[in-house]
């Protein structure tokens, strides 16, 4: 069959509405880029008229997925090992609850990195940033929120251990989640002479209730 007179040699002519489509597309694209790296720059930038007027809107769509901080260049590296286990309550058909063991979330990711040459950016960080945004608005002794980013943070640590639960454990519907975060002083090393670390730290954070809305997106 012979090639049409306007097709570019050895290649395909794009009819005009599959140009345009190709043109809007590419033109949204680099907006929401442009967007995306407005935003972000926004959020590291020392306060400014544009940051301030937008900071409800640019931490909306920073936090929490995309948080920048400053650890990588911290000077004191982590002296902390922090675990964070998950149990469920359940409810029967008939109304009947049951409390479930603690499920070691921590240790699932420990799993997944050990032995792993390249292991996950998910497995590595994901729970470990969810706990530091949570712990960071939240109050230690009461769990009172310290921020208007509290609320966000608690869904987040939910999301997180429902997407591996998932809606029911073993045929009965997921009521309540809870907490338990482990805090242990990393020992230092016998030559040091440095005294031993106090015991570990447990803290249980309140039951939260899950409903729908908390599976949504979840697979």
């Amino acid at each position: 069959m012979a090639q049409s007179a306007d097709a570019p040699p050895g290649g395909r002519a794009w009819s005009k509405p599959a140009l345009v489509v190709l043109g809007t597309a590419g033109a949204l694209l680099l907006a929401g880029t442009g967007l995306f790296l407005g935003a972000v720059f926004l959020h590291v930038a020392p306060a400014n008229t544009l940051s301030r007027e937008y900071r409800d809107e640019v931490d909306g769509l920073v936090y929490p997925e995309f948080e920048q901080n400053w650890k990588l260049f911290a000077p004191n590296p982590l002296q902390q090992n922090v675990t964070l286990d998950a149990r469920v309550r359940t409810v029967e058909p008939g109304g009947a609850t049951r409390t479930h063991d603690w499920i070691g979330l921590t240790a699932e990711d420990i799993a997944a990195i050990r032995g792993n040459p390249a292991p996950s950016h998910a497995d590595q960080n994901l729970l470990r940033r969810a706990w530091d945004f949570y712990e960071g608005s939240h109050n230690a002794q009461d769990d009172s929120l310290t921020n208007p980013r509290g609320k966000l943070a608690e869904q987040y640590l939910k999301r997180i251990a429902l997407q591996r639960i998932g809606r029911a454990v073993e045929g009965d519907r997921i009521l309540e989640i809870e907490f338990r975060v482990t805090t242990a002083t990393v020992p230092p090393p016998d030559w040091s002479g440095e005294a031993a670390p106090p015991a570990p730290k447990v803290r249980e954070l309140p039951w939260w209730p899950v409903n729908d809305e908390d599976h949504r997106g979840l697979g």
